[in-house]
């Protein structure tokens, strides 16, 4: 049996994915790419997913891993330990790595294209970085906490991870703010990323 926190994590994963893909292609395209108008506009899209980014997983899906989830694991499956410990690492620097972005981004579309690479680089890396960690917990974490967590546990993340809103997750109750950020981002991104001019 697949538990509710385990779907809302996978949900949470596909949706974060989608996100970090299309902020990759985005990059790629670069601020001329057809049907992005303006670089104002392009600077704007990126500016409003990284905002996602931090905004929604770095403040409900992220504390609720590190709070309840890993907890739990630790004690259920000590032998998880190593991965727990690189996951709460990843955990504690991936703020400040979407900030760091956030600010690289800025230098590029104030002070020029002197700033462009590091930017790019950075984006590069920071997509790679949280798609590996995705990864890790979904294919070294999920599976033995559904094989080895106790019912009792079950019941404590079932609740607290079916709780909060999340525009990118159809199974979860909808926040009317997320939602106005996330149909922004799909306005304005040209197709066939988002639903803008091609």
């Amino acid at each position: 049996m697949t538990h509710d926190a385990v779907r809302v994590i996978r949900d949470e994963h596909a949706g974060l994915s989608a996100m970090l893909q299309s902020l990759a292609q985005m990059v790629r395209m670069g601020p001329d790419a057809p049907g992005m108008g303006s670089p104002e506009r392009y600077f704007d899209v990126l500016r409003a997913m990284l905002f996602y980014i931090d905004a929604f997983p770095e403040k409900n899906h992220h504390p609720k891993e590190s709070n309840l989830l890993f907890p739990r694991l630790a004690r259920a499956a000590p032998r998880l330990l190593p991965v727990i410990e690189q996951l709460e690492r990843d955990h504690m620097s991936g703020e400040m790595r979407v900030r760091e972005l956030m600010h690289l981004l800025m230098a590029w579309e104030y002070m020029g294209e002197l700033y462009r690479a590091a930017f790019e680089a950075e984006a590069t890396r920071y997509v790679k970085f949280y798609l590996d960690h995705m990864r890790l917990e979904e294919t070294a974490l999920l599976p033995v906490a559904e094989a080895e967590l106790a019912d009792e546990d079950w019941v404590v993340l079932d609740e607290a991870f079916t709780s909060h809103a999340d525009p990118l997750n159809p199974h979860l109750p909808r926040d009317p703010q997320f939602d106005r950020l996330f149909t922004r981002i799909v306005m304005r991104v040209p197709a066939p990323i988002g639903l803008g001019e091609a």
